[in-house]
C-alpha cells in the first residue's frame, strides 16, 4: 500500500521507471521471475548472502521462500489496484480532514482508507488468487518439497505423471476457486 500511495500521490524524477518495475512480474515468464530471486535473495545472491551471514536466513527452497516468490508474482495486482482507488479518491476530504486538525495517520485511517477500501479489498483478493495459481517462480525459487513448499498447481503437476484423477480433482478446485473470484469481483471491474 506505501508503495501505491507513492505512485498515486507523488511527482517524482524516475516515477514511471518505479511503475514499470512494479508491473515487471504481470509481463516477466514466472520462471524468469525464479531466477531473478535466486540471483537476489539465494545464499551466494546480492542480498541472500547478506541475510544469511548476518540474521542466519535462507529464503530459498523454504516455506518463506514460496511466499516471496508468490508475493513476486501477484504484488503487481495489489499494488496497481490501490494505486487506481487512491487516483479516484476525492483529496478533497483528506483536506478536511486536515483543516480540522487530523494528522496525517488519523486522516489515512479515517477517511482515505474507508475511500479506498474496495480497491483494497479487489487488490487484495486478485493479488491472493493469482498467488493461487502461481508455478514457475515457486518451483524455480522455492522447489517442491510435499508439506514444505508443494503449492497446488505444483500438486497438479506432480499428479498428472502419477495420479491423472487427482491432478482433475485439483484443477477442479483450482478452477471453481478462480471462477468464484472473477464471478465475485466482477461487478467491481464493470463499475469502475
Amino acid at each position: 500500500m506505501p508503495l501505491a500511495w507513492v505512485l498515486a500521490r507523488l511527482r517524482f524524477p524516475g516515477r514511471r521507471l518505479v511503475r514499470a518495475l512494479v508491473t515487471v512480474p504481470l509481463v516477466l515468464p514466472p520462471v524468469v521471475g525464479g531466477v531473478a530471486l535466486l540471483l537476489v535473495f539465494g545464499r551466494r545472491g546480492l542480498v541472500g548472502g547478506w541475510l544469511d551471514q548476518t540474521f542466519g536466513v535462507s529464503l530459498p527452497f523454504t516455506t518463506a521462500g514460496v511466499v516471496v516468490a508468490e508475493a513476486f508474482v501477484a504484488m503487481p495486482f495489489l499494488v496497481i489496484a490501490v494505486e487506481g482507488a487512491l487516483r479516484g479518491a476525492d483529496v478533497r476530504f483528506e483536506e478536511a480532514a486536515a483543516t480540522l486538525g487530523a494528522t496525517r495517520w488519523t486522516t489515512f485511517r479515517r477517511v482515505t482508507l474507508p475511500l479506498i477500501a474496495p480497491g483494497v479489498a479487489a487488490g487484495a483478493v486478485l493479488c491472493w488468487a493469482r498467488a493461487l495459481g502461481e508455478f514457475g517462480a515457486t518451483i524455480t525459487f522455492a522447489g517442491n518439497f510435499p508439506g514444505r513448499t508443494q503449492t497446488m498447481p505444483l500438486a497438479v503437476y506432480l499428479a498428472l505423471e502419477q495420479d491423472v484423477d487427482a491432478a482433475i480433482v485439483l484443477s477442479l478446485i483450482l478452477l471453481v476457486v478462480s471462477v468464484g473470484i472473477l464471478a465475485a469481483l466482477r461487478d467491481k471491474w464493470v463499475a469502475a
